[in-house]
């Protein structure tokens, strides 16, 4: 194979400089490169960009000890050797390659986010000095089983092992306390361990196309409260309609979408769902207890009309007993004070049904009120019902305002019981109800927090 070799002159050419310290980023991607050893005399090189290439190894990197940020991806690369001094690397994307081992990056020890998915490693070595590590990509590799490589790697956020021959967890998981996400999809899992229950912040969960057979292989389900999303199709136990019903029960009300479809919150399930997910708008909660109030007062002016008019009819039998009697012994006498009578009914009637429809009118114009104060369009969910904005987390987007109840105006509308319960709730929560918020990607690298591939 012919080589293609980089020269410092292209790079500076390309670059449009003389000096080679100034040189921080290079994206040489696309170019057939089959060695890159004039990078080393460029010292102060912090991200470099070398997909889609013909490099073999990584040799001519070893002097790159600057480097934070290396892409690697769709190269011939058999092994990782040159990259052992580069300890400031905190993203490597070795990802489509040719790898058999990853024993070289046991030496990484700044290193956030690892992407070696599509290769030929068939084992995790032993990664304990990497504790900033939070994403961890090795899907696609014949591995068969995780071991303890991963025992005290506490910040790891994000584990995607899906499509290799995994058999069992076991507790190879137990002190991932930080875990969000892990995907396992493609492998030849049959039950869920009980040390899952340990990672209480998992969110979402892959293990679709596995062998779990039985609903016991899956009764760890009822202790992740956290979790939103799951999958399970393709398993034996999602083929069978009364099992797939009774994994639906398990669940707890915090799952928003189950085997790719989003759950209908209608369901008897609804009476428990989470108050911190964005599942019930404000609007509907609103207009419920409206209504709510609504039927109420109606009920009640109802039975107080009802109550008006058996009094009037009692009164018109009273008096017209009193006139049959008193018409016997002096009619005069009679017709004056039926008179006077009349003349008093007609001026109270008026009066009770005007009071009667002004206190109705206000009671009904309260509710329009709070309505008009939470349809706001200045008004954000998370503004009314949360303490404060979270923004941990693995490429969330932090919020950048924070309002107080009283800020936005409706302290009146949530101020109950029920909503204070609700808030407290909340508030114990708050690091759960990040993640049923849509996150802004960060970009992985120089220091900063990783994402995805």
């Amino acid at each position: 194979m012919a080589t293609n070799l980089l020269t410092v002159e292209q790079v500076l050419k390309e670059k449009k400089t003389h000096d080679l310290d100034s040189v921080k980023e290079l994206n040489l991607g696309h170019r057939a490169l089959t060695d890159v050893s004039c990078l080393r005399k460029f010292k102060n090189l912090e991200k470099l960009d070398l997909r889609l290439n013909n490099l073999t190894d990584l040799q001519g990197l070893k002097s790159c000890v600057n480097l934070k940020w290396l892409s690697v991806v769709e190269n011939k690369l058999q092994s990782l050797n040159g990259i052992e001094g580069l300890t400031k690397l905190t993203v490597l994307n070795a990802g489509k390659n040719k790898l058999k081992s990853m024993n070289e990056i046991s030496s990484l020890v700044n290193l956030r986010a690892l992407i070696l998915n599509d290769n030929e490693i068939s084992s995790i070595c032993k990664l304990d000095v990497l504790k900033d590590l939070n994403s961890l990509v090795l899907s696609r590799n014949p591995i068969s089983e995780i071991g303890d490589s991963l025992s005290k790697l506490k910040n790891l956020s994000k584990i995607s092992l899906s499509d290799c021959r995994i058999k069992t967890i076991g507790s190879s998981l137990k002190s991932c306390s930080d875990l969000k996400e892990l995907r396992l999809a493609n492998n030849e899992i049959k039950t869920l361990p009980a040390e899952l229950a340990l990672n209480k912040r998992l969110l979402n969960l892959d293990v679709g196309n596995n062998m779990i057979t039985s609903i016991s292989g899956l009764e760890v389900l009822g202790t992740l409260s956290c979790l939103r999303n799951l999958n399970i199709r393709g398993n034996p136990i999602s083929d069978n309609e009364k099992s797939a019903k009774k994994v639906r029960k398990l669940l707890l009300p915090s799952v928003n979408v189950f085997n790719a479809k989003p759950l209908d919150k209608s369901s008897n399930n609804v009476k428990h769902a989470r108050f911190d997910s964005d599942d019930e708008t404000v609007d509907a909660r609103h207009n419920k207890s409206v209504e709510e109030e609504q039927s109420k007062e109606d009920r009640k002016s109802k039975k107080s009309s009802k109550r008006n008019k058996l009094e009037e009819v009692e009164a018109n039998n009273d008096d017209h007993k009193i006139k049959k009697k008193k018409s016997k012994s002096n009619p005069n006498v009679d017709q004056v004070e039926t008179e006077k009578k009349e003349e008093q009914k007609q001026k109270k009637t008026p009066r009770n049904d005007d009071d009667a429809a002004a206190k109705k009118k206000q009671k009904r114009a309260t509710p329009k009120e709070k309505l008009d104060a939470i349809d706001d369009a200045e008004t954000s969910f998370a503004e009314i019902f949360s303490r404060d904005n979270v923004s941990k987390g693995l490429g969330d987007d932090s919020e950048k305002k924070r309002s107080s109840v009283q800020e936005t105006g409706v302290v009146r509308v949530i101020d109950t019981q029920d909503n204070k319960k609700k808030q407290k709730k909340a508030g114990k929560n708050q690091s759960k109800s990040v993640v049923s918020e849509l996150p802004m990607e960060v970009e992985i690298g120089l220091g900063g927090e990783s994402k995805w591939e």
